[in-house]
């Protein structure tokens, strides 16, 4: 039997990370911890353990193994490698299916430089990974552009070349390659271009760019303009690349840069790696939760990957929000104003864009996710405590207060179900009185419901403002469910919504989809009652014109209207068709009224 007690006493106060094993002895979890034993412990208190994904994990524990290391950093870093290594069913999983490329400068004599998706550990320098695979090749071919190298897979040994086994190629010929392998370019001449390439992929464009004024204002004073001039043209070609790469001033060197976008099963993190004012390096990769974990735990697991797999030594991050993380070689800095703050903006951007693409995509393959998304979007952003799969919106509409009609309008799954859509006639109020009407359309709708065993919506939305929420509220109290539903008001002025005892409104982002599905209940409800109205007063309006008609009276009146169904087709029947209704000289006599009165005067 697993006693959780007796393995907290084994757990120092030390930072660490621990590892949870189910009855298999299979590794399901991996976490680190500034204090191994409160974190620990913290699973098994039941406040902590509310999440049900958590439940369920808690109760698989049966074994606990930890490691204990120097500092919270360490187990920072090592929990991440862990979890790459062992993949524990309920630990956060990088969903990273990509090989990215790299820039590579191949160890050899007149060194190569080319991409490559396959790093081989034969002493080469790798440059990257490329999260966009544009980026690089524009870097690629700025370089290629600028810096004559060869291309060529020749053994370029001093020997081989002394002995006079190559010969320039085309490439030599189109001034593409200076042709190191008939010794026309010396390799110092070569490993000095090597050296301001190297600078020019970390990022440091400034410095190549004031090197190369400086030899090009050397060679025009020294006569030499087709030297100046060759080098006019790397130095507009670096100039160019800066100009399209910088995005701050150049102030800001060697930072790394982190955002973050929540779903409810994934996360998005986006990285930009700044040198010198130049974004050198971007990616964004996808989190799949397993369990309730937090922003923050989700953007230092994203921080430690990113930083092993570009190999960054910066000692500056900046990150939207606080993390509790201390490290004295790293500064986290979460900026206001300024440039750093617009690197951040622009990486939320990205990840922004990235998270949008995705749900998309998913959406497209299982309308399902999206239904869900908005339900659970929906619950978070009006404090609900289930998801509102079935939601009813009220609206009431009268002329001058004469025939009122409340409607209802019905979404289930975040959609119009228009089969369960009811107008009520109002029966007990007089007079233009929109506060009676709507507690007595409330009333009718959810007296009815329980009588006939139905369930009940999770959410009630009342077109109106205090007013008409407390209406509808009183009649909910009468009938004993006002605590079984959730039920807000809308304001139309400024799209306030109001929570029953709740002074002031909320307001939602005039962008959210919470608010668009509001909105469109209530303008769906607005258009069905306006339509329901239309009719009530259109049949009263033509029973009192028929009730005029000699010979007709109030019984037959009604009798026609329950047959046409509509005016119009009332207007449009011949004699015989009314005589289905009515008896012959009533129905001569409404059919010469509507000729006569169709008749034009002359």
């Amino acid at each position: 039997m697993f006693d959780y007690r007796e393995e907290l006493k084994k757990i120092p106060h030390k930072p660490g990370v621990y590892q949870y094993y189910d009855a298999d002895n299979e590794l399901i979890y991996i976490g680190k911890a500034k204090d191994l034993r409160n974190r620990v412990g913290s699973y098994f208190v039941k406040d902590y353990n509310v999440n049900a994904k958590t439940r369920v994990l808690v109760s698989k524990i049966r074994k606990i193994t930890f490691t204990i290391v120097d500092s919270e950093v360490d187990a920072w870093l090592l929990e991440n490698s862990m979890i790459k290594k062992h993949q524990p069913r309920y630990n956060v999983m990088l969903k990273d299916d990509k090989t990215y490329p790299w820039i590579i400068i191949k160890n050899e004599n007149f060194p190569r430089i080319f991409w490559t998706r396959r790093i081989i550990k034969d002493g080469s320098k790798y440059l990257g990974p490329y999260g966009s695979i544009s980026m690089m090749h524009t870097i690629l071919d700025l370089i290629r552009e600028t810096y004559p190298l060869r291309t060529c897979n020749l053994a370029l040994t001093r020997q081989n070349i002394d002995a006079g086994k190559f010969k320039v190629c085309l490439e030599y010929q189109l001034g593409n390659c200076k042709g190191p392998c008939q010794n026309y370019q010396t390799e110092e001449d070569y490993n000095h271009n090597l050296e301001e390439i190297m600078d020019i992929l970390n990022g440091k464009t400034g410095q190549v760019i004031r090197n190369l004024k400086t030899e090009m204002e050397q060679a025009a004073m020294n006569l030499d303009f087709e030297l100046a001039h060759k080098l006019k043209r790397k130095f507009d070609l670096l100039n160019k690349y800066q100009s399209k790469s910088t995005v701050v001033n150049s102030s800001i060197t060697d930072v790394d840069v982190f955002t973050i976008a929540s779903e409810e099963k994934y996360a998005f993190v986006n990285y930009l790696k700044v040198m010198n004012g130049t974004i050198i390096q971007t990616q964004t990769i996808e989190l799949k939760k397993r369990l309730d974990e937090s922003d923050e735990e989700l953007l230092t697991l994203a921080i430690t990957e990113f930083r092993e797999r570009y190999n960054s030594q910066s000692k500056e991050i900046i990150v939207p929000f606080d993390i509790e993380l201390e490290d004295a070689a790293i500064k986290f800095t979460v900026p206001k104003l300024g440039e750093k703050k617009k690197l951040l903006d622009l990486s939320a951007k990205n990840v922004s864009f990235f998270k949008r693409e995705k749900i998309e995509q998913y959406e497209k393959l299982n309308p399902d996710v999206k239904t869900e998304r908005l339900l659970t979007q929906m619950m978070k952003d009006l404090r609900m405590n289930q998801l509102p799969k079935h939601i009813e919106c009220f609206d009431n509409s009268n002329f001058q207060g004469k025939y009122p009609v409340s409607a209802i309008v019905v979404f289930r799954d975040a959609k119009p179900s228009k089969k369960d859509y009811r107008f009520f006639n109002v029966k007990t109020v007089e007079g233009p009185n929109d506060f009676a009407t709507m507690e007595e359309a409330v009333h009718r709708r959810y007296r009815r419901m329980l009588d006939e065993g139905q369930e009940l919506p999770q959410l009630i939305i009342i077109d109106g403002g205090k007013g008409q929420l407390s209406s509808a509220l009183k009649s909910l109290k009468l009938l004993g469910i006002e605590k079984q539903v959730t039920v807000i008001g809308i304001a139309k002025r400024l799209e306030e919504l109001y929570y029953p005892g709740d002074q002031y409104p909320l307001y939602l982002d005039k962008k959210s989809e919470t608010l668009k599905i509001i909105q469109q209940l209530r303008d769906e409800a607005h258009r069905f009652g306006i339509t329901a109205h239309r009719k009530k007063r259109d049949k009263s309006t033509l029973a009192t014109e028929l009730e005029l008609i000699p010979g007709v009276g109030k019984t037959s009146a009604e009798k026609l209207l329950k047959y046409f169904k509509s005016v119009k087709k009332i207007r449009e029947a011949s004699a015989i068709e009314l005589q289905e209704v009515v008896n012959l000289k009533q129905a001569q006599a409404i059919f010469d009224y509507f000729q006569q009165k169709n008749t034009p005067v002359s």
